[in-house]
């Protein structure tokens, strides 16, 4: 195991088979895979699904299973962040026990692909602050960022005595459905996001003072400046995203 890699290897073949329970894969399923390690997922997916696309970043993994996966399986050997998802063959579900370094980045790019459904294990706390809700200690950027673009829902638990090597933590099978549209509107979702970003990194202190210290401005007329964004929903995250933009733009 590469510590550099992030790879802590799912062990047990019953929750392997979950995943592709929770996901429904059939006949008609194209599937992507992100680092199918020893490949204990892989085989069960190949068993149901048309086509599973499985990235690995890790040559030696890659050369040894290649040498035993099924026929529908396509393995690509490469880091799936440094790939765009619109190049790799079409597919319609992703189901992963993914490198735990690369959770934040590779979420909120498939998040901006069209996709139908995705089951992926997370570590507990990053799982914990995706379904966090306003006024409680895991509600984050993440939070709102996924909220946004899906609907958002932990499984079940799975015991970090299923990994080796054994990972400090325990982990959460997290299902994710894009939404058909934002659960929001607002009229620029790069100012949102970076508004969303900036509120999170001072989330101990009052949005009046952030937004004065971010704009140089005192924004006396917004009914929201006394609280601080952790009490704040992410529709009102929107609705103060659009204030300041038609405001500063």
């Amino acid at each position: 195991m590469k510590a550099k890699l992030g790879q802590n290897f799912l062990i047990n073949k019953k929750i392997a088979k979950k995943e592709v329970e929770y996901a429904s894969i059939n006949i008609h399923d194209t599937v992507l895979e992100i680092g199918p390690g020893q490949g204990i997922l892989t085989y069960f997916l190949a068993s149901k699904a048309k086509k599973v696309i499985a990235v690995e970043i890790d040559k030696k993994l890659v050369e040894k299973l290649t040498k035993t996966l099924p026929e529908n399986v396509e393995l690509i050997n490469d880091d799936i962040l440094n790939i765009d998802l619109k190049n790799l063959p079409k597919f319609n579900k992703v189901v992963s026990n993914l490198p735990f370094q690369i959770s934040s980045p590779f979420t909120f790019k498939l998040l901006k692909y069209d996709f139908e459904l995705a089951i992926l294990i997370y570590q507990k706390e990053f799982a914990d602050r995706m379904v966090a809700r306003p006024k409680t200690s895991s509600y984050s950027r993440l939070s709102v960022n996924v909220y946004y673009y899906a609907n958002c829902e932990i499984l079940e638990c799975v015991s970090k005595s299923y990994f080796r090597p054994q990972p400090k933590v325990d982990s959460r099978i997290i299902k994710l459905i894009p939404r058909r549209n934002p659960a929001f509107n607002v009229d620029d979702e790069k100012f949102f996001f970076d508004l969303t970003k900036n509120l999170f990194n001072f989330r101990r202190k009052k949005i009046g003072t952030i937004l004065n210290y971010l704009y140089d401005f005192e924004y006396k007329d917004i009914p929201l400046i006394g609280k601080r964004v952790e009490e704040l929903t992410p529709e009102q995250i929107g609705d103060l995203s659009n204030y300041l933009y038609r405001m500063l733009c």
